[in-house]
Parts: structure tokens; C-alpha cells; sequence
């Protein structure tokens, strides 16, 4: 099977039962046969499933942050530093799955105009990004305080007096709607910042690939990611104050007390009763602002609750430290061997360059990656975990609203309305409460939502197949190839797959090498981070992506394998920080492996082999 043979989009029929599902999503999603030039377009671009962000179908509501991607992505790539090579991404929506195609400038002439802005409006960030880094968190804790202190309150029978005292001239109605716009706009303007530095981040970071590439056409990107690699960042921190609250149990003697049951209410009211269990207590809830706000998955479903939600999550991974701790293990990330790695593979690469010119080049671009490296990471925490996790419960404030006048019937079916729809019911709420009359609503929207209930649960049993499209006859676009691992190799693979009469019968296949190392072991299949409570001491990780809330797990496993991702993905670099061996973006690992195989990895070649 050619890897020119992927699925023309306009040809994927749609699941039966799920008719019409196209109205949960925005329009401007759809893939058309009704615009012959829009059609033609679409047929004749290449786009690839985003698994990386959407490991399951979206909800309507929680389409916001890819709306969101949509616009801030490509408007610093487009509108603001001109970054010479693309433009922005385009989306599209196929049952419930987002696919993307990152929008080339094709003309090599256009390409060379746009560098000049590109090297003044970059080099400015470039020249001064610690000090543009550090105004970029008082941006986002001043847009996280705004969140926290936004408030949606009930509707009154009747208004407090002090309205008319006070002359205000607004009711809680209109306010109301207002702080629904207000908890929107802080969404959109959190991704706004979230990109004004990421995709210089990585622009800079596959800068220093291609000059590696220039002059050492051989050089695995593998190598390339290991000369940054040994740098501490804040999305560690979460996960280090577990194993400082697992040390302090050992060191308080609350051992015990800690490991006594999963539930975190039984575990907090035994060790209330103790001294000691207070102060480990006190600690506890010392880390939780804002450490805690960590989410238990990737943070763009609202069903990703975060650890403050549920302290369970936290509880348990505590307990996997204190045993480790217990039986004499360390839970310290290898910093020093891998900064000792790091170095010498600089130092060999380093010594091989004769050309000063090239070689000033090499230290300048690996320093300016090294500096930018760090936001690449941070980031996640202050948007994905802290601000989601807080923005995710602001919506089910809206939710408790709905519910109580019988738009919805449960706070949790808000997600399956569209962020215009909840303003439209927001509207009919507001103005049947100010006139004293039977809303719309009611009679409308729990109808809606139980029948998208059912085409959700269709697009869970759907596999949104890995590309489609014709495959360009070569992948440049950086952010493709080193974040989700997409190059004509791995289409290849993926279509090789694909061609497959019967995933059982296959036993070897290949992804991205994304941390090296050769390991052989049983495999274990975790599809959420729930599913890594059932990890065993030295198993193969396999998953169809990773998150910070994973970070016990990399204690635990020999390997990790994912079906997406590239080699700067979340589990490619938590696994060259903890010596792990990684396979990344393999398409169809969770689909092929079956827990309790024998499975050996090889990170430095990006092969998979079962036993």
C-alpha cells in the first residue's frame, strides 16, 4: 500500500445513527461537497488525526481550545513573526476527531521575503527572553486571578435593595451574561499568550536541528534533543512535591497512616488524629496551591479532572514513592547522568566541526535552545493544568445555573452544547426570568443533549483512521515532524499497518525513536491515567499519549510506546530525563500491543518487536 492511498476525506461515510452530528461542531469544521473550490482544496491537501491533543472525540463545548489553537498558532505564524517556512494549521472535524494540515508557503520567493520581519520580530524575543518570559507569567497569573475571582451567581427572585439604593442600573440577569462572556474571553485571551512565545520555542529548537542535520547529515534527532535535555522546568514540579510529601511521611512516621486506604477522606480523618499525621496534613495542602492544579490528563477535556478534584490521584502516586522509598530505591530523576550524557554528546558532535563560522553557529543556536527550552514545558502547566482546571469547574457554575432551570438535567451535560449555544440558552434563561414566563429551553436542549449523548458514544467505538489524503512527497513542516512525529516514514509505517488484514498478525513495527536504549519486557496497555494505578514494577508503557499527571509511571516502567507523538512530546522528553527507552508516534501501538505480551523496544531505532 502506497503511502499516496490514505482515505480521500469527502468518501469516509458517516457512522450510522450519528446523522447530523455535524451541527455540534463549528461549520467552518466540515469537510464540504458543496463548494467545488473549497472541495477541491481539501481533497487534494494531506491531513493527519491530531491524537497528540484528542486521544477521543471532542465535545461540543470542549472544541473551545482547539478553536482557540486554531487562531493563536497561526496568527503568530502568519501575522506576527512571519515565520518564513508556514503559515498557520488548518482544522477539520471527522466524527468527533480533529485533523490538521499545517499550511505551507509554497512560494519560494514569498519564503524569502517574510525572513527579514521574521529575523527583527524573532530576534527581538530571541535577544530578550528572559525578561519578556518573566512579564509572560505575570500575564498569565494576573489572567488566572482574574478566573478564580470571576463570579457567576444565581438568579434572584427578587434584586437586592441596594440596587435601587444605589442607583446600579444593571441586574444580575445582564451580569449573568456577562460573566459567561467574561469566562470565555479569559479562555481565548489565555491561548493568545499561550502562543506568543511556544512557536518560537520550537522554531528556535528546530533551528539547531537543521544546522545539526547541515553538518552531520547522519545525526539522529534523537541526538539533537539529547544536547538539550537535562534542564529542570516547572511541569516537574507537581510531581516533586509527591515525592517530597512521600519522604516526609517516611521521615514523620505516618508511613501507615498514609498507606492505610486509597480514599483520601479516610486517609486525612485517620491522621487527623496524630501529630504528626497533622503536620504531614499541613504540608500536604501546603503543595496543593497551585501544584495541585495539575489535571489527570492532558487538560483539554473537561473530564480531566485535576488532583485538587480528585486527591485520590495524588494519594496514590504518593504511596508508589513512599514503597519505592521503603525498599531502598531512589525517586530522584537521573539529573546528573543525563546532564553528564548530555554533555559528552555535545562535546563528540562539537569536536567534529572544523569550520569557525559553523561552529560559532552551533553553540549560539544550542544556547538559544537551551534558553527557550524551558517555556516549551512551563507553559503546559500555567495553560493546560492550572488555568483549565480552574476554568473547567467556572463552567460547571454555569452548569449548576442551567440545571436549576431545567435546560439541562445534569451540570455535567453542559459539554455537549456548543459555546454559542450555552449563550443563546443563557439569553432565553435570562429573559424569561426577567419577563416571569416559561422559558424555551427546557423543551429544547435535554431532547438535544440525549441524542448527542448516543452519537458520542458512536464516535468512542469509531478508530479515526491516523491520515488522509494524498501524502506530500516530503514533510518539512518542523512543528509536524519533531511535536507529532508525522514524517513520510511514519506514513509509511502507518500505511503499511493500515494494509494489514488483521492487527494480530502483526509482531513488528517502527515509530520515532524518542529515547534511547534497548529493553525487553511485558507490556502494559493504559489508555487513561486511571489505568497506570494497574502498572507493575519494570512493565513497557503503552499509550496513545502521555501526560504530566503520568509522571509516577516513569518510575515504574523499562519503556514507554505511544501511537502519537514526535521526538519534543511529552513522553520523548520525560523519558530521556529518566534514562527510560521511548517509542513515539508509532500510529497504532494501543491497537496492536495487548497487555501481558513480551514486547522489546529499541529507542534508538524506533523499532517494536513482539516476543
Amino acid at each position: 500500500m502506497s503511502k499516496k492511498s490514505f482515505l480521500n476525506p469527502h468518501e469516509i461515510e458517516t457512522i450510522p445513527g450519528t446523522e447530523g452530528w455535524e451541527r455540534m461542531y463549528p461549520y467552518q469544521y466540515q469537510f464540504v461537497t458543496d463548494d467545488p473550490e473549497r472541495k477541491k482544496y481539501e481533497e487534494e491537501t494531506f491531513w493527519f488525526y491530531d491524537g497528540l491533543h484528542y486521544p477521543e472525540p471532542l465535545y461540543p463545548f470542549d472544541t473551545i481550545w482547539d478553536e482557540a489553537w486554531y487562531l493563536a498558532l497561526s496568527q503568530y505564524n502568519t501575522r506576527i513573526f512571519s515565520l518564513p517556512p508556514v503559515y498557520g494549521v488548518d482544522h477539520r472535524m471527522i466524527n468527533g476527531y480533529v485533523y490538521i494540515s499545517p499550511v505551507p508557503v509554497t512560494d519560494p520567493k514569498v519564503v524569502e521575503a517574510r525572513v527579514p520581519d521574521f529575523m527583527e520580530r524573532a530576534g527581538y524575543y530571541y535577544q530578550n527572553w528572559d525578561e519578556l518570559e518573566a512579564k509572560w507569567e505575570e500575564k498569565m497569573k494576573g489572567t488566572i486571578a482574574e478566573l478564580e475571582a470571576l463570579e457567576i451567581a444565581p438568579l434572584p427572585d427578587l434584586e437586592e435593595k441596594n440596587v435601587v439604593d444605589d442607583a446600579l442600573g444593571e441586574s444580575k440577569g445582564y451580569h449573568l451574561l456577562k460573566s459567561y462572556d467574561d469566562l470565555i474571553d479569559l479562555g481565548i485571551r489565555c491561548w493568545q499568550y499561550h502562543f506568543e512565545f511556544l512557536n518560537l520555542g520550537y522554531a528556535a529548537y528546530v533551528t539547531f536541528m537543521g544546522h545539526c542535520q547541515k553538518l552531520f547529515p547522519d545525526i539522529p534527532p534523537q541526538r539533537v534533543t539529547q544536547m538539550i535535555s537535562g534542564i529542570d522546568v516547572i511541569m516537574y514540579q507537581p510531581d516533586e512535591e509527591l515525592k517530597n510529601l512521600a519522604r516526609k511521611a517516611v521521615e514523620l512516621g505516618v508511613v501507615e497512616g498514609v498507606k492505610f486506604s486509597k480514599s483520601y477522606d479516610e486517609v486525612k480523618a485517620g491522621l487527623e488524629k496524630t501529630e504528626p499525621g497533622k503536620e504531614w496534613l499541613a504540608a500536604l495542602e501546603k503543595a496543593r496551591y497551585p501544584w495541585f492544579y495539575v489535571s489527570t490528563g492532558t487538560g483539554w477535556y473537561h473530564h480531566d479532572r485535576s488532583w485538587n478534584d480528585d486527591l485520590d490521584v495524588p494519594l496514590g502516586s504518593i504511596v508508589i514513592y513512599i514503597e519505592k522509598i521503603m525498599a531502598g530505591e531512589t525517586i530522584d530523576r537521573p539529573m546528573a547522568q543525563v546532564q553528564q550524557e548530555r554533555d559528552r554528546i555535545t562535546a563528540e558532535y562539537r569536536a567534529l566541526i572544523e569550520n569557525e563560522e559553523d561552529l560559532g553557529a552551533f553553540d549560539e543556536l544550542l544556547q538559544t535552545a537551551k534558553t527557550v527550552f524551558p517555556y516549551v514545558e512551563n507553559h503546559l502547566f500555567y495553560v493546560e493544568h492550572w488555568f483549565h482546571s480552574v476554568f473547567w469547574n467556572k463552567v460547571r457554575e454555569v452548569g449548576e445555573i442551567m440545571k436549576d432551570h431545567k435546560f439541562i438535567n445534569d451540570v455535567e451535560d453542559i459539554w455537549y452544547l456548543k459555546r454559542g449555544e450555552i449563550k443563546d440558552a443563557l439569553w432565553d434563561l435570562v429573559t424569561a426570568w426577567a419577563t416571569n414566563v416559561k422559558p424555551r429551553g427546557p423543551a429544547v436542549w435535554p431532547k438535544e443533549i440525549e441524542e448527542r449523548k448516543g452519537i458520542m458514544e458512536k464516535f468512542r467505538e469509531w478508530t479515526p483512521p491516523p491520515a488522509i489524503g494524498p501524502a506530500p512527497e516530503v514533510i518539512q513542516e518542523p512543528f509536524t515532524v519533531v511535536l507529532w512525529g508525522v514524517t513520510n516514514e511514519s506514513l509509511d509505517n502507518w500505511a503499511e499497518i493500515d494494509a494489514a488484514a488483521d492487527m494480530d498478525s502483526i509482531s513488528e513495527f517502527k515509530g520515532f525513536a524518542g529515547s534511547p536504549g534497548t529493553v525487553e519486557g511485558k507490556a502494559r496497555v493504559c489508555r487513561t491515567v486511571a489505568d497506570i494505578g494497574l502498572l507493575e514494577e519494570g512493565e513497557i508503557l503503552v499509550a496513545p499519549t502521555t501526560s504530566p499527571s503520568w509522571a509516577p509511571a516513569f518510575t515504574k516502567i523499562q519503556a514507554c510506546v505511544t501511537d502519537v507523538g514526535g521526538v519534543m512530546c511529552h513522553a520523548a522528553i520525560v523519558c530521556r530525563e529518566y534514562g527510560v527507552p521511548a517509542v513515539v508516534g508509532t500510529g497504532h501501538a494501543t491497537r496492536i500491543v495487548k497487555t501481558g505480551q513480551t514486547v522489546r523496544v529499541n529507542g534508538s531505532t524506533g523499532e517494536i518487536s513482539i516476543v
